[in-house]
């Protein structure tokens, strides 16, 4: 039964993933604009030069194929602006930088995030629980650029405790990772509370507390498996976003990431690089994706694979 399950979910996974190849594939084309036109003016047979080089003078249906045909092949094409720059080589070096960065944010954001969550509900309705949806609400409705600035001129240039921007230690990282991790630390917060509170209303809570279990123990042991379930199906997609990169926050900090790539290659009609970047992207959301939907089972034994495909 796990096996045509698994099987179903990579099936789902792949058709998903050429839709969105497609889908990107022509409305990307079907944008005004020329990666070739955003330079100097250029004669005409140069121009008609890049195009055969590229592929562009071809019919689009004769491009799609031969795109798919190379990413078959692992081949994501050479990026239109940067000359002897493929695609591969701008994610392979730019992503580790996010993805560490992301990583970092993800476990600030999970751990806090799900700590200040339990901490609330457990002390629900008394100035604890006002302080920390204070603080939720403080985190959420505060744009990240400006709470980014406020940790660079508090931490970075009055105390002088971090560095101000750019990347080369782990002390590089901790301002950016805390501005990356502040918003999805109000929201997982929020969200454990009410879940938190709504199992502590359960009879085997009740039933549980009449047997004298401490209140470590009711948390750890009955608590947190079912009022996490929620959680991990916000922090699938969120993680898929903070790992493949953040403009704003690299851009900021001066971090030499992926998400630089991705709104760069916009404005300057990258084709290939868009494609590559999006794919990119839809591959990690797609595998979060996937990897809650086995998660969920394992949290909550009344969650079997016969009941999450029908």
């Amino acid at each position: 039964m796990l096996a045509r399950y698994v099987l179903r979910k990579i099936l789902l996974f792949l058709l998903s993933l050429l839709s969105v190849t497609t889908l990107t594939f022509f409305l990307m084309h079907a944008l005004p604009g020329d990666p070739f036109l955003q330079e100097q003016a250029i004669p005409q047979e140069i121009m008609a030069g890049l195009r055969k080089f590229y592929g562009l003078d071809k019919p689009l249906l004769t491009q799609y194929f031969q795109y798919i045909w190379n990413l078959l092949h692992g081949d994501l094409g050479p990026s239109f602006k940067y000359e002897s720059r493929s695609v591969l080589s701008i994610i392979s070096d730019s992503f580790p930088f996010s993805f560490v960065l992301g990583l970092e944010a993800l476990t600030i954001a999970i751990g806090t995030g799900v700590g200040l969550g339990v901490l609330s509900a457990l002390k629900r309705n008394t100035w604890v629980d006002k302080l920390v949806m204070l603080f939720s609400v403080a985190l959420i409705s505060t744009p990240n650029f400006i709470f980014a600035s406020g940790l660079q001129y508090i931490f970075a240039l009055k105390l002088n405790l971090f560095p101000v921007a750019r990347w080369g230690s782990f002390w590089h990282s901790v301002l950016p990772a805390l501005s990356l991790a502040a918003l999805p630390t109000a929201y997982i917060a929020r969200l454990t509370r009410a879940n938190v509170m709504d199992v502590l209303e359960e009879e085997y809570i009740i039933t549980a507390r009449s047997k004298g279990i401490s209140t470590t123990g009711i948390v750890l042991r009955h608590i947190l498996k079912n009022a996490l379930l929620p959680v991990v199906t916000y922090v699938g997609p969120l993680a898929s976003s903070i790992l493949t990169g953040s403009f704003i926050i690299e851009k900021i900090f001066g971090i030499p990431g992926l998400g630089n790539w991705f709104v760069t290659s916009i404005t300057n009609r990258d084709y290939t690089v868009i494609m590559g970047v999006t794919l990119f992207y839809s591959f990690f959301l797609l595998s979060s994706v996937l990897l809650v939907d086995l998660i969920y089972p394992m949290l909550d034994p009344r969650i079997t694979f016969d009941r999450r495909n029908k």
